[in-house]
């Protein structure tokens, strides 16, 4: 979406948790014989309304992560969150992933599966209604979740990027 800018520049005074979506094996066959590697997909959050994701690759499992969880600090966005649920609904694609978020009423809880919990927990959604249509490929589920994320506005946001009151945005 054009305009929106709501990348986190700074990491050093919010407090993140980590969450690991998946460990992913690959193998490399060599003259020599086999040789394994692990890539880790990372989730980071603060439960309050910030989340980023990372991919790291190494050697051993726990490396792989701390590379992830490095590369998730880099790329954060603010998402708003109202009331424990998203604002409004929302879809995004991303490759062969479509994920579709809609707001819930609180006491439903986080309705998602597999890669869309992991980031929908992050943020600090703690209500809300996900699909996951297409392809079930963590790398791609976490992107278009995160996307579908960025997109999302409040209505003060709308209302100060239109010029107008809090009450015309919702009455038209």
């Amino acid at each position: 979406m054009a305009g929106v800018n709501n990348k986190i520049k700074t990491t050093n005074d919010i407090e993140l948790k980590d969450r690991l979506v998946a460990i992913n094996r690959v193998t490399k066959v060599t003259k020599g014989g086999r040789t394994f590697s692990f890539a880790a997909i990372v989730v980071v959050g603060n439960e309050d309304g910030i989340v980023g994701w990372g991919l790291g690759k190494a050697g051993e499992v726990t490396t792989a992560i701390a590379k992830g969880v490095e590369a998730a600090k880099k790329n954060l966005i603010k998402v708003p969150v109202l009331k424990g649920t998203v604002p409004h609904e929302q879809e995004a694609r991303f490759s062969g992933s479509e994920v579709m978020i809609r707001p819930a009423a609180p006491g439903t809880g986080v309705k998602a599966g597999g890669a869309m919990r992991a980031v929908l927990e992050s943020v600090g959604i703690t209500d809300v209604l996900a699909k996951s249509k297409g392809s079930s490929n963590p790398h791609n589920l976490v992107k278009a979740t995160i996307e579908a994320l960025g997109e999302l506005r409040d209505p003060y946001t709308v209302a100060q990027n239109r010029g107008v009151s809090l009450e015309k945005v919702f009455k038209g």
